[in-house]
């Protein structure tokens, strides 16, 4: 797994994202199918903020991590 989150994206999704996400699931119902949802979408971005890697972004093609450059098919770090 090559890390390919930058750290305003790692950021954004630890500490603006996964708290929203878990104060609407509290506000709708934390039992409700909405509720369950965005505890799981909560512990995705938390999941994806502390691993620096999100799967999404492969088959996007692309990466926010300044230090990787996407060569073809494969992802490499750069180095400047």
């Amino acid at each position: 797994m090559i890390r390919n989150m930058g750290a305003l994206d790692r950021a954004l999704r630890a500490f603006v994202v996964a708290p929203l996400a878990i104060v609407l699931a509290l506000i709708v119902g934390a039992g409700t199918v909405a509720g369950v949802i965005l505890f799981i979408v909560a512990g995705i971005m938390l999941a994806t903020a502390a691993t620096g890697f999100c799967p999404n972004y492969v088959w996007l093609g692309i990466s926010t991590d300044p230090h990787v450059h996407r060569v073809g098919h494969s992802i490499r770090h750069g180095h400047a």
